[in-house]
């Protein structure tokens, strides 16, 4: 069974939204009304409403650092991951959690980052030598 994830999600200004995931992420732009935006988000579906973000608290443990919780995840395999984080270090993102490497070495070895949108809704994305090691444990 193959399927697509969608996610909705309230944001300030659709404007903004459009700049930063179709501009600065590299999305593609869907449908839209004068109150809501789709973007294939890396061949997922995200549905942008405005609205009041969903409150959020830094309470997720990434090793020593506290990340925002909840937040919208993607994983991508390293080369791509390391392409959109050299884009977003080039267009001064400013990080939550800056680009680094986890489990170094060890069986699940990750790259990752945090980031928030401009209506700060956090972002986190990982990155993977192969997608076969995501469970991997």
């Amino acid at each position: 069974m193959r399927s697509i994830f969608h996610l909705a999600f309230h944001v300030r200004d659709l404007d903004q939204a459009r700049a930063f995931y179709g501009g600065l992420l590299g999305c593609r732009e869907g449908r839209s009304t004068a109150t809501w935006v789709d973007f294939d988000f890396f061949g997922h579906q995200i549905s942008l409403h405005l609205g009041e973000p969903f409150a959020t608290t830094r309470t997720g443990q990434v090793g020593e650092h506290l990340v925002p919780m909840p937040h919208l995840g993607l994983i991508l395999v390293l080369p791509d991951w390391q392409a959109l984080a050299a884009r977003l270090e080039a267009a001064g993102c400013e990080f939550v959690l800056k680009p680094q490497v986890r489990f170094a070495g060890q069986p699940g070895e990750q790259w990752t980052m945090f980031f928030l949108d401009p209506s700060g809704n956090p972002i986190e994305i990982k990155g993977f030598a192969s997608l076969e090691s995501v469970y991997a444990h």
